[in-house]
């Protein structure tokens, strides 16, 4: 047998895309980053970068996600942590032709994070915004968008974008992934508001509460109420232990 020869395969870079989602201003948002350096110089794209040669893929994501953004990622090691963001991988994208630079395959990460101040730009990121997803996918008339124009994304960011998008929508209905979105105490109300901005549909209030507080896990009162919402004192819970619903949480037919 010959000796294995590291010359005979072509050379090819990893990256890491991050899709970041919120919730503000009752609507799913994503972060995009204007690019400063080509290909795409000046045009939005998902925050990421390459991978370094002494770190592995979560760690770069994590990397980028702070040194592009300024946020950073939950440590599953700290629970006590507050405004960390749920990072979790979501696909590998590697068409030959998705980078102009070289061959580059993609490792794209979903990343889940309460409402969030504007984000601070760095790297080589002249800028960076959240978006409504509605004016990243193409779907102008659910957004408004700050640019007044809508530009596309760069690279195939728009398939990852929508793929991430996709992932959050299924996964909160059998997993208590939705709380990621909220503070660390939230009332039913302001939980709904999240599977409706996810979801892209109106709940029934009183239908969405007997299901979220009957189901096992899912969350645990705090013993404390909030009138930030205005009205009557609401009751605030956090996330119980349960990672799976049983029953789930159906996204109704639309």
């Amino acid at each position: 047998m010959s000796p294995y020869d590291p010359s005979a395969f072509p050379p090819f870079a990893v990256t890491v895309d991050l899709v970041v989602l919120t919730v503000r201003r009752h609507a799913l948002c994503a972060l995009v980053v204007r690019r400063g350096e080509p290909p795409f110089q000046g045009s939005w794209a998902l925050p990421g970068g390459f991978v370094r040669t002494d770190e592995d893929l979560a760690g770069a994501a994590g990397r980028e996600l702070a040194e592009e953004t300024g946020l950073c990622a939950h440590d599953p090691a700290d629970p006590g942590a507050v405004n960390g963001a749920h990072l979790e991988q979501l696909a590998t994208y590697g068409d030959p032709r998705r980078d102009p630079r070289m061959r580059v395959v993609s490792v794209a990460h979903l990343v889940l994070a309460p409402d969030l101040p504007a984000p601070r730009a760095g790297g080589d990121a002249n800028s960076a915004r959240w978006a409504p997803v509605g004016e990243l996918l193409g779907r102008r008339e659910e957004s408004e968008s700050d640019a007044g124009e809508q530009v596309p994304l760069a690279f195939d960011h728009a398939l990852i974008l929508a793929d991430g998008v996709e992932r959050a929508r299924s996964k909160i209905e059998y997993s208590s992934l939705a709380t990621a979105f909220c503070p660390p105490e939230f009332t039913v109300g302001e939980l709904r508001r999240v599977y409706e901005a996810v979801w892209g549909v109106a709940l029934d209030p009183r239908n969405f509460h007997r299901k979220v507080t009957g189901t096992p896990g899912f969350l645990v009162p705090t013993g404390g109420t909030t009138t930030r919402q205005g009205g009557r004192p609401a009751q605030l819970f956090r996330a119980g232990g349960a990672t799976l619903l049983n029953p789930p949480m159906l996204r109704p037919e639309v």
